[in-house]
């Protein structure tokens, strides 16, 4: 007797298949699952039917169009996926329950904001510790960067190189390595890190770059709970459309102050996005133009530029 094919295996014979590829897929790893568990639930066989789509898609506790919409995001590849070997699969269309994104407008910080939070390291408690050393300096060097807070939490050790004045990046969120050169006062930070952090805790050969007083690698939910006091000492208000300022709103101010930077250096901005979009980590130039907002000095200096244009002084 043939075993019957249930639906969690299908799935899981998808995700071994992108994952040979290079594809992480975490998050919509869970999705399509937790979509196979609900069809063998319901005790479906044969092909991916619309109605069982829209029927998952709808089941979220978060009973939303966005959400839907998303669910249904999730979905489509592996419904392109099946459709090779099961020519009755549905196909959902695009946009059927509205745009799966949408985009909440971040907190641009103010240089003195990002100052403030620097210097507001120097409360963290023990005070005569590594600690405010540590997010001194991992701030700063995000702010530099526009690292993402995981990749600066993996660095290690050897992932600088003094003498070019370079950080690698490992297997990033798109599972791809890059190098990040670094602006001299950057490097000189990160310098005066590991002699505070060898005056601290010895010369360590390998490891994590940033660690904390018993020189233990920083965990996320850790610096993010930091961040959120420092914060709220601060008494910032957020500008945007999320509850609070976010450390990933950092990454956000430091592609808009480059192509601020860009328009009063009087470059193309297309050339320089492309070097941003690179230099970020991004796989495509749409990716990084998702980070833009429309600040009042990115306004202001753009139609200064508009206007050369148009009186004729500007190709």
């Amino acid at each position: 007797m043939k075993p019957m094919v249930t639906m969690v295996s299908l799935v899981e014979d998808y995700l071994a298949a992108r994952r040979q590829m290079g594809f992480a897929l975490k998050f919509a790893g869970g999705q399509l699952l937790g979509f196979a568990r609900f069809a063998d639930k319901l005790g479906h066989r044969g092909p991916i039917t619309f109605d069982l789509a829209v029927k998952w898609a709808g089941s979220a506790a978060l009973k939303t169009p966005l959400t839907r919409a998303r669910r249904l995001e999730v979905l489509r590849p592996f419904l392109k996926y099946r459709s090779l070997f099961d020519v009755g699969t549905a196909m959902v269309p695009q946009g059927y329950f509205g745009p799966a994104h949408r985009r909440l407008v971040p907190h641009i910080y103010r240089e003195h904001e990002i100052a403030a939070l620097m210097q507001a390291t120097d409360s963290l408690q023990p005070t005569d510790g590594l600690r405010p050393r540590t997010y001194r300096t991992l701030f700063g060097l995000l702010a530099a960067t526009g690292l993402r807070i995981s990749e600066a939490l993996h660095l290690e050790t050897q992932d600088v190189d003094w003498v070019q004045g370079l950080l690698t990046v490992r297997q990033t969120k798109f599972c791809k390595s890059r190098l990040v050169p670094l602006h001299l006062t950057t490097l000189a930070a990160l310098k005066q890190y590991v002699v505070d952090k060898e005056r601290q805790l010895g010369r360590q050969k390998d490891g994590a770059f940033f660690v904390s007083d018993t020189g233990e690698a920083l965990r996320d939910r850790t610096v993010h709970n930091t961040f959120e006091v420092l914060r709220t000492r601060l008494g910032w208000i957020a500008r945007g459309g999320h509850a609070s300022a976010r450390i990933h709103d950092i990454r956000h101010t430091f592609i808009c102050r480059s192509l601020l930077d860009c328009y009063r250096r009087n470059e193309s901005p297309d050339h320089i996005m492309d070097a941003i979009s690179t230099y970020v980590g991004h796989v495509k130039v749409s990716n990084t133009y998702w980070y833009l907002t429309a600040t009042p000095e990115l306004m202001t200096v753009a139609a200064q530029r508009f206007a050369q244009f148009i009186e004729g002084g500007a190709r």
